[in-house]
């Protein structure tokens, strides 16, 4: 088995047990990347130079028993929306094209604590704004199961990384679904924790108030890992949660027995592609053959959430992008006649299409007259969609659904009809609406050869739950890698 089909833990015992050097699996992702990087454009930021020399500094650290965790010396790749000293870091928008941060975001700096070696920033939706990683400033990024479709998004560099076995594991973040779509998509695992256990602190906010960052990887295993890795509390993220317990893998049992497992109707009607509702109902049958109790049951206010999840998230960006304006950094416009005509001309020449639409939608649902009417009102929606979940874990320890209503589109399908596109978050949006943590690992296949992902919901603080659940249905069928060739 070549380095780059191993799983990140997997990879991991081998540079510990001395297999593998660290310079051997970061040169093997380097030129993984070389290889496939034509085909699928998942990285914006390729750091060879940097990655081999942080190798040699891990072995030494691993060699001389500083460094014994299970990621020491694996290499990962991060969205490009988190900060990294001294690398590119540029929300895959022309306006941040020449930013290069003073510090790290504080979630990679977990990992680099841990060994990690960063190789490279991947591509994501302009200011992650997109469900199909094709509003990015850099192209377009492709799907390793068929270069015709897309990989979803906003993390879809990310996820196309991994399952084209370009890096090991990746970071993506997560604001209306931007790590579970793009999981089902290419095929892989991916975890949004609950609100606050990751810290946010250097990840460019797109909206603050369902942003989060989290991993994604070939198998719940190497997720579970890299969670426990990651998860801090942080004073420097007002909204970070000291949570007493970080152990995620010891969740990781093969024991559902007595789970109470909820499947919402809501999610199996109108809408849903019945290839993905047969993958998702026989994934359901698995675990209830292993013992687990699964009913069908009624969520509510599902037909709310993306047009409160929308008015929110655009009224949060329209603030936070506030900051691009071509004076402190980033792109600024090379001619211009006075400081208002250089805040616009930078701002519209910096922007993409997609990114001006929600701050033109944000700055009105936040403009006198308008702000009762819709703002608060998505606010109060907000906190019933909530109230429904947890109604729902009254009842149930995970509730289990698509990831997505379809496989992944082709190329081009999406970006001609918005609504279409924000439609396609359906399952997603309500998680990170209320907080919750969700999951998304493969679980069949529709008659393309496209992958079908199976999501996992546990109420919040309850990763435990849904990680359990994950590696029991895991356990019933084996990881496929991606039969992408390149010639």
């Amino acid at each position: 088995m070549s380095i780059m089909s191993l799983t990140a833990v997997e990879l991991g015992k081998k540079i510990k047990a001395g297999e593998v050097t660290v310079t051997e699996a970061v040169t093997a992702a380097l030129d993984a990347i070389e290889k496939k990087e034509k085909a699928i454009n998942s990285f914006v930021t390729v750091d060879r130079e940097g990655a081999l020399e942080r190798a040699k500094e891990v072995q030494k650290l691993m060699d001389d028993g500083t460094l014994t965790g299970p990621l020491a010396g694996v290499p990962v790749a991060i969205k490009d929306n988190m900060c990294t000293k001294d690398l590119l870091t540029t929300c895959s928008s022309k306006i941040l094209g020449n930013f290069i941060p003073t510090y790290t975001a504080e979630a990679v700096l977990n990992l680099e604590k841990a060994g990690a070696v960063i190789i490279g920033k991947t591509n994501m939706d302009e200011f992650a704004m997109g469900s199909t990683t094709e509003t990015s400033a850099y192209g377009v990024t492709k799907n390793p199961w068929n270069t015709k479709h897309v990989p979803g998004g906003s993390s879809g560099g990310s996820c196309a990384a991994v399952a084209a076995e370009e890096c090991t594991y990746a970071l993506g973040s997560d604001t209306g679904g931007s790590i579970r779509q793009p999981s089902s998509f290419c095929g892989v695992t991916g975890i949004k924790p609950t609100y606050g256990t990751v810290s946010r602190y250097g990840l460019i906010a797109y909206g603050s108030s369902l942003d989060q960052i989290g991993p994604i990887a070939k198998d719940v295993t190497d997720c579970a890992t890299i969670l426990e890795t990651i998860a801090s509390y942080d004073k420097k993220d007002s909204t970070s949660i000291q949570r007493e317990d970080y152990k995620f893998t010891e969740a990781l049992v093969d024991d559902v027995k007595g789970m109470r497992i909820g499947i919402p109707r809501d999610y199996l009607g109108e809408g849903l592609d019945p290839e993905v509702k047969a993958a998702i109902l026989a994934a359901a049958a698995e675990l209830e053959k292993k013992g687990a109790i699964v009913e069908e049951f009624d969520l509510s206010l599902v037909e709310y959430a993306i047009p409160a999840y929308y008015v929110i998230a655009c009224a949060e960006a329209s603030s936070n992008l506030a900051r691009f304006d071509g004076v402190k950094y980033g792109y600024r416009t090379k001619e211009y006649d006075g400081l208002h005509n250089m805040y616009k001309k930078s701002r519209s020449e910096g922007f993409g299409p997609e990114v001006k639409r929600r701050i033109m939608l944000g700055s009105f649902v936040l403009s006198s007259g308008y702000y009762d009417a819709y703002y608060l009102k998505a606010l109060r929606t907000k906190a019933l969609i909530k109230q429904a979940f947890d109604k729902a874990f009254e009842k149930y320890d995970v509730i289990l659904g698509p990831a997505a209503p379809t496989t992944a589109p082709r190329l081009g399908e999406s970006l001609s009809d918005p609504i279409k596109m924000y439609l396609g978050d359906i399952y997603t949006i309500s998680v990170n609406l209320a907080g919750l943590p969700g999951i998304t690992l493969p679980c069949g296949k529709d008659k393309a050869g496209l992958p079908i992902g199976l999501q996992l919901i546990g109420d919040c603080f309850e990763e435990k739950k849904i990680i359990c659940a994950a590696y029991a249905f895991e356990q019933t069928r084996s990881y496929e890698h991606c039969p992408l060739t390149v010639d």
